[in-house]
């Protein structure tokens, strides 16, 4: 069962008297949250060229539908994981549930692009508030003990909203039209309102004395650096001009400018201590990293695919949807294991099943078959889906309760760089090694000779993030020794002073 939270033991008697919250109930409603949050983010994709006819947009104008919901996330999820720190994570996840199930309505009914673009900004709002803080709300809801596991079921959550985003998308714009890809949140989003709203644990009431303030200039910083790094990353279409690097040159400044804000902040989005601690930088790297290397098989997989094994479109799509399948099938079990054997050792395994499957896919010679492609792709899957259950657990674990939003905020942060990144920088790889300026009609050596290098620089940025996480776990191990050490150093200090004291 669930503690409650609230201020005083009264108001606690009164409130588990009354209705004391399921965890089951509870999880429920948080892995509704991640799903539509993830939905969000691949159902539209499919619509695009749906929506360029409807609107008779081009497809550099209707790729903001997707751009707008992601920008939206990826500046703002670190501030308001904060936000739900001081004002209340309960509170703050109903009214980011209420702003995605609202503007979710308002792109099914919007009349101009330009109205589904601000819709779907608002959305992606709404979807920041429900993946930073869904996260956060395990370490309320869930004894320690199982936290991999509650970990593991939110991965799992993840990963089946990424998969059904096409099929459901493309299912819905057939039978009922582009609205339809936005409407059909509204239901699930009143369900996922109601069960937070009745099973989530109230928020901590403090005295107004005792609240940290909110740091507007820092969460300012932090959001247009995050936008001008998005916008470098994505813009072009995978090439790389002068604005990109503008957009570039303008986030290093702004990271130097945050940085010094933060350094001077009475109460800092980001306490620049926390970075301080080598397992939560470790974390965050790994994250990344891992995130850049899992985009690539979404950038090589359709091109190989089809240019080199000669798929047709539907065959593509269901081959494609074998990585987000065992995804969503590992997830679970992947928590339970690390629950069992520790997260930081299966956050190693993780890695090494992700970069086994990697170096396999780089070493692969002629054309081996759909087999040849899927095999590894399902060891890579299934490395990351351990390492991703794993690696959130270590970090949320032990984590202040104070801090718990924003350490969410920063985990969901360095996936979504780590996307964005592998989106640029994995394509610019592939187009390079298959040496054309247009991989849709390079022949199916090229394609397979690209593929090849692209999982190749996967495996060394693997081997990179297990270098570091070998690193991390000698590091916390020393300082446990030491922590070890001191204690009985200052055991035998008191047996000493005692043993000298004079005797009544």
């Amino acid at each position: 069962m669930v503690k409650s939270i609230s201020a005083g033991p009264n108001e606690a008697a009164a409130r588990s008297a009354g209705r004391t919250p399921s965890v089951r109930w509870a999880l429920a409603g948080l892995s509704l949250s991640m799903l539509l949050s993830s939905l969000g983010t691949s159902i539209a994709n499919v619509a695009l060229p749906t929506l360029a006819q409807a609107f008779t947009a081009s497809f550099q104008e209707v790729q903001w539908i997707v751009l707008a919901y992601l920008l939206a996330i990826t500046t703002l999820i670190v501030s308001v994981g904060r936000l739900g720190d001081i004002i209340g994570r309960r509170r703050l996840l109903l009214a980011g549930i209420s702003l995605f199930t609202v503007a979710s309505v308002l792109c099914g009914i919007a009349p101009t692009l330009w109205l589904l673009v601000a819709a779907r900004a608002a959305q992606g709002l709404g979807a920041a508030v429900m993946m930073a803080l869904t996260m956060a709300f395990v370490g309320e809801t869930v004894p320690k003990a199982k936290t991999g596991r509650a970990m593991g079921l939110l991965g799992t959550m993840s990963a089946i909203g990424t998969a059904l985003g096409p099929s459901l998308g493309g299912v819905l714009i057939a039978g009922l039209g582009w609205r339809a890809i936005f409407l059909v949140n509204a239901p699930l989003g009143i369900l996922t309102f109601l069960l937070a709203h009745r099973h989530l644990p109230g928020d901590q009431r403090k005295p107004k004395t005792d609240r940290a303030g909110f740091d507007n200039v820092g969460t300012l910083l932090l959001a247009l650096t995050l936008a001008a790094y998005a916008l470098a990353m994505t813009t072009g279409r995978g090439s790389f001009g002068p604005l990109n690097l503008a957009l570039l040159l303008a986030a290093a400044f702004g990271v130097g400018l945050f940085v010094r804000a933060e350094a001077r902040a009475a109460s800092p989005l980001i306490r620049l201590a926390m970075f301080r601690d080598p397992a939560l930088s470790a974390s965050l790297a790994m994250s990344m990293l891992v995130s850049t290397v899992m985009m690539a098989t979404l950038v090589v997989g359709p091109f190989y695919l089809s240019r080199t094994l000669g798929l047709e479109e539907a065959l593509v799509g269901l081959v494609l949807s074998v990585g987000p399948l065992v995804a969503a099938l590992t997830g679970v079990p992947a928590g339970r294991i690390a629950d069992r054997f520790g997260a930081q050792r299966m956050t190693i395994v993780g890695l090494i099943g992700i970069a086994a499957g990697s170096l396999i896919l780089s070493m692969r010679s002629g054309t081996p078959g759909i087999s040849g492609y899927i095999i590894p792709i399902v060891v890579i899957t299934a490395g990351y889906a351990v390492f991703q259950t794993a690696n959130n657990t270590a970090v949320m674990t032990d984590i202040r309760p104070d801090q718990r939003g924003v350490t969410s905020g920063m985990l969901n942060l360095s996936r979504n760089l780590g996307l964005i990144t592998g989106t640029s920088v994995m394509g610019a790889v592939f187009a390079l090694a298959s040496a054309t300026t247009d991989v849709t009609t390079a022949r199916s050596e090229a394609v397979a000779t690209g593929m090849r290098v692209t999982f190749a620089v996967a495996a060394i940025l693997i081997l990179v993030a297990l270098a570091i996480a070998v690193g991390s776990r000698a590091l916390s191990r020393r300082a446990s020794g030491e922590m070890i050490v001191d204690a009985e150093r200052q055991e035998e200090e008191d047996i000493r002073l005692i043993e000298s004291a004079p005797r009544q």
